[in-house]
């Protein structure tokens, strides 16, 4: 089954009076359980098809289904409702809330979800003991190192039981030490529930680690292989 298809998507974005073309007839299909780096230089249009995949933006033209599910058919709370319970984001900066402890931050989207308090909290933990930050339960993000608040997104991303995780150059502000650990948990995570992981980014790292490389250049797929 096809987790994601884009069918001749474009985006236009205005600046100014100038118009760019961030992604020019893109097509594309990623199977359920694929572990799929998007790469290509800045402005190739990389952000953009994953931000138009996690329905956080729409195209100009062109169609997007997520599970079978077309976004043009969808009313804006159904695309909100298919972000919170089939798409998990990670992005480059954490987006983690400050005042809220690693099981805080990661118990969130569940409350969101209406799971009640008890089971919340077992999820949260067994999902962060998972990703390597058992007894990290009570720390706050400024406790974290670079690292580890990059896995409590993950663990975030993971905990509502997402078929698909998006993650936009989620090594970029981390070491290669740190960066390399953090893949290779994204990949257990991958092997372990079968969840879909396309990233955006220009990391040769995460190139390397893929199964699927996808470049792109100009807003359009200059290349695509299968490792």
């Amino acid at each position: 089954m096809n987790a994601v298809t884009v069918s001749d998507v474009s985006k236009i974005y205005t600046q100014g009076d100038v118009k760019v073309m961030a992604l020019n007839k893109v097509s594309l299909k990623v199977d359920a359980g694929e572990f799929v780096a998007i790469a290509g230089p800045s402005g190739s249009g990389k952000t953009t098809l994953l931000n138009l995949i996690g329905g956080l933006d729409s195209p100009d033209t062109g169609h997007i289904s997520v599970n079978g599910k077309a976004f043009e058919k969808m009313s804006s709370g159904d695309l909100a409702e298919l972000r919170l319970t089939q798409i998990g984001f990670v992005f480059q900066s954490y987006n983690l809330i400050p005042v809220f402890t690693a099981e805080e931050n990661v118990e969130y989207i569940l409350q969101l979800q209406g799971v009640g308090k008890k089971e919340r909290k077992q999820r949260a933990r067994a999902m962060l003991d998972d990703v390597g930050l058992e007894g990290k339960y009570d720390r706050k993000p400024s406790q974290l190192s670079g690292g580890q608040q990059q896995r409590v997104a993950v663990a975030r991303s993971l905990v509502s039981n997402p078929t698909i995780i998006l993650a936009d150059e989620p090594t970029a502000n981390l070491d290669s030490v740190n960066g390399e650990s953090l893949l290779q948990t994204m990949r257990e995570m991958n092997e372990k529930h079968n969840v879909t992981f396309i990233f955006s980014t220009h990391d040769a790292m995460v190139m390397e680690a893929s199964k699927r490389l996808i470049t792109m250049k100009d807003g359009a797929i200059a290349g695509d292989q299968v490792k």
